[in-house]
């Protein structure tokens, strides 16, 4: 099974990173599926905008939702969330090499969310790299019951694993 995640630890910092890959294997001609998130401070606030680009040129989902300045809630906007998994999930049949998933969040690892379609791409065969919460980790692990293969927050060794299951992907069919 090709499915890799990764944990970042700063905030903000595995949304750069699977942007930043998104972006180099779209510069190869590399056929994408997914999403992934940008996040815009807010003036009047601690907390940021959560966008979502729906991959590879797809437009531009807000995730978020304003609940107010002393807000303690989740400020997931779920019918923006459902919105951009029925786009990617849409896509999944032009046939892309590698679905990127930018969190496997709370609404994932309660079953919502881009869960079902990290399996139906696992079935076609389509590789997929998700980021994963460190506090959803667990959870994620029971999902795909241990396949998952953890790799550093680093570029080089994300394109390195999508490299290495392309070549494979090749290799089986020879």
């Amino acid at each position: 099974m090709n499915l890799a995640y990764v944990i970042c630890q700063a905030r903000g910092e595995t949304d750069r990173l699977l942007s930043a890959l998104a972006a180099r294997l779209k510069l190869r001609g590399v056929a994408l599926a997914g999403v992934v998130q940008t996040n815009t401070e807010c003036a009047d606030s601690t907390k940021c905008d959560m966008d979502v680009q729906v991959l590879p040129d797809g437009e531009t989902i807000r995730i978020s939702q304003s609940l107010g300045e002393w807000s303690r809630g989740c400020r997931l906007d779920p019918a923006a969330l459902e919105q951009a998994v029925a786009l990617v999930g849409a896509s999944l049949d032009d046939g892309p090499e590698l679905l990127i998933v930018n969190k496997f969040g709370k609404h994932e690892a309660d079953g919502r969310g881009f869960r079902p379609l990290i399996g139906d791409a696992l079935v076609r065969g389509i590789p997929v790299i998700a980021g994963v919460n460190g506090l959803n980790e667990d959870k994620f692990l029971d999902f795909t019951e241990g396949s998952a293969e953890r790799l550093p927050g680093d570029l080089g060794a994300l394109e390195a694993w999508f490299d290495r299951t392309r070549a494979q992907d090749v290799s089986d069919v020879a």
